[in-house]
């Protein structure tokens, strides 16, 4: 069973579609490649999806067996969230059975923390992923803002708790806030959270491999391969 997430909720899990053919799309921005170059993952997802946390993780499980270049997208899962965050719409009780979300990410070594009391805004954290990708290192900065919403129960809306995100890998604190602050990569976060809905992404996660397929909800690691091997792609020696 594949999990996604659809923005209509915070618990929004349904099974959707696993995989389609990114050319046939209704959307002319991204073509197959012409000439054989390092494959490529795009993952569209938000920080706010736990789903999204589960699929980052067993990308970097693929990338110990294969060589891929990581490309990172935003979505924004619940737009329909205030500035400040809501309360929210349902809260697993301590005592209740572990989730097929929870059973699922303590396979990868994630750790989802109950008592959780504010849902946040998370455009603020997409911001700073765009900051990080010219300034720091993307990939670290999804991890450390994923344990810090799902494993610390951080308010991931507040600007003070991204800048001790981005500070915590090593990115220039004052420089984050300064961008966050004057708004900076504000209109390029809404034109990439545009573009993927526009290519006509409704559910994430979603994988887009090699610009040529695409693998929707959290895959375990054998979709990934099959997807690799269809590409020519071939394991690390």
């Amino acid at each position: 069973m594949v999990y996604v997430a659809r923005d209509i909720g915070d618990d929004a899990l349904a099974t959707g579609q696993t995989e389609y053919n990114v050319r046939a799309m209704e959307t002319e921005t991204i073509e197959a490649p012409e000439t054989r170059q390092e494959p490529s993952i795009m993952i569209v997802s938000d920080f706010v999806c736990p789903w999204c946390y589960i699929g980052l993780m067993e990308i970097e499980k693929l990338s110990q067996e294969y060589d891929f270049e990581v490309k990172l997208a935003p979505y924004l899962l619940r737009p329909e969230t205030p500035p400040e965050g809501i309360t929210p719409r349902h809260v697993v009780p301590e005592g209740a059975p572990p989730t097929a979300t929870e059973e699922r990410a303590e396979k990868l070594g994630i750790k989802f923390t109950r008592g959780r009391k504010w849902s946040s805004n998370s455009h603020l954290a997409l911001q700073a992923s765009a900051f990080a990708y010219d300034y720091g290192d993307q990939w670290r900065f999804h991890r450390a803002m994923f344990k810090a919403y799902f494993e610390d129960l951080a308010d991931i809306g507040q600007i003070d708790t991204v800048v001790t995100v981005g500070e915590s890998i090593g990115m220039d604190a004052s420089a984050l806030r300064q961008a966050l602050e004057e708004g900076r990569y504000r209109e390029h976060v809404d034109e990439g959270i545009a573009w993927t809905r526009g290519i006509g992404v409704t559910a994430i996660p979603t994988f887009i491999i090699n610009q040529e397929y695409g693998l929707v909800g959290a895959q375990e690691i054998e979709a990934f391969r099959s997807v690799m091997e269809k590409i020519g792609q071939p394991p690390k020696a």
